[in-house]
């Protein structure tokens, strides 16, 4: 997978396994007076859970004792293997991809939540077992933890907008708003990413989307101001929701996970333009 230059953050998704992506700073937040799963990240390789197990929506509330930002990432594991084999039949499936992302799908475990840390958002535990990711590093660190069906499961508060991706583009809303809780969801059958690209104006997105779609990462780098992270890889139907923080002012939504041929989504025209407003 080709770099977005020094503005895309090299990171790590399953444990023993150097799968690169692009990340970032998170764009957002989430809090709300639902139950508090707590996700540790100590380092490059360590990791704690703690807090709610439980089904049902919750808050995901990542911290990172370490330099600069970690990454935290939640996976859903095939509920037909213990644990452990499933955590393993995963990672040898992308590492006999040669990373790719997608093959943890054949396997029946499933990226929910990809986020930074520190940062909090919203997501659905079902029961079964799941892994914790630490990947801030090339080489991760994963612990599993079993979540039990709830008699009252809580329910997701409503957001307010919402943005998909799909093969290839996106879905949903073209703007969105400073404090406004959105649901970020894959709503494709490859895992895909939500990576915000912040532009000067409406004519530079337009020159930045001609110039993802080209290959041309120079001018690129060049229109980009900045950039933010509203949801790393997620597999297919993999959500988080989460209080919009990022600066106001006009984005372009990118995905840059790869295709089996080794073209970037972007190439395959995954850009679109949204704002961000008061």
């Amino acid at each position: 997978m080709k770099r977005f230059g020094s503005l895309v953050v090299i990171t790590s998704v399953v444990a023993a396994c150097v799968v690169a992506l692009a990340g970032g700073v998170t764009a957002a937040s989430a809090t709300s007076t639902l139950p508090t799963l707590n996700l540790a990240l100590t380092g490059k390789t360590g990791i704690k859970v703690s807090g709610s197990e439980v089904s049902g929506a919750v808050n995901v509330a990542a911290t990172f004792s370490g330099k600069g930002q970690g990454q935290a990432v939640l996976v859903r594991l095939n509920p037909n293997e213990p644990a452990p084999q499933a955590l393993a039949d995963g990672i040898a499936a992308i590492q006999s991809h040669h990373g790719d992302l997608n093959a943890l799908t054949t396997t029946g475990n499933a990226i929910v939540v990809s986020m930074g840390a520190p940062g909090t958002v919203q997501t659905l535990l079902t029961p079964g077992n799941w892994a914790a990711l630490n990947a801030t590093g090339n080489q991760p660190a994963a612990v599993t933890f079993t979540v039990s069906k709830s008699a009252s499961p809580a329910a997701l508060p409503t957001p307010g907008a919402a943005v998909k991706p799909i093969e290839f583009g996106f879905t949903g809303a073209n703007t969105l708003h400073e404090g406004e809780l959105v649901r970020f969801e894959n709503d494709g059958f490859l895992v895909h990413e939500i990576v915000g690209i912040r532009v000067k104006n409406t004519a530079t997105a337009a020159a930045e989307i001609k110039a993802l779609k080209a290959g041309n990462q120079k001018l690129a780098r060049r229109l980009a101001s900045d950039f933010v992270s509203f949801a790393g890889p997620l597999s297919p139907g993999g959500m988080q929701q989460e209080t919009i923080t990022a600066m106001r002012g006009v984005y372009v939504l990118a995905c840059f996970m790869d295709t089996q041929d080794h073209r970037e989504h972007i190439q395959l025209g995954m850009e679109r333009m949204i704002k961000i407003t008061k």
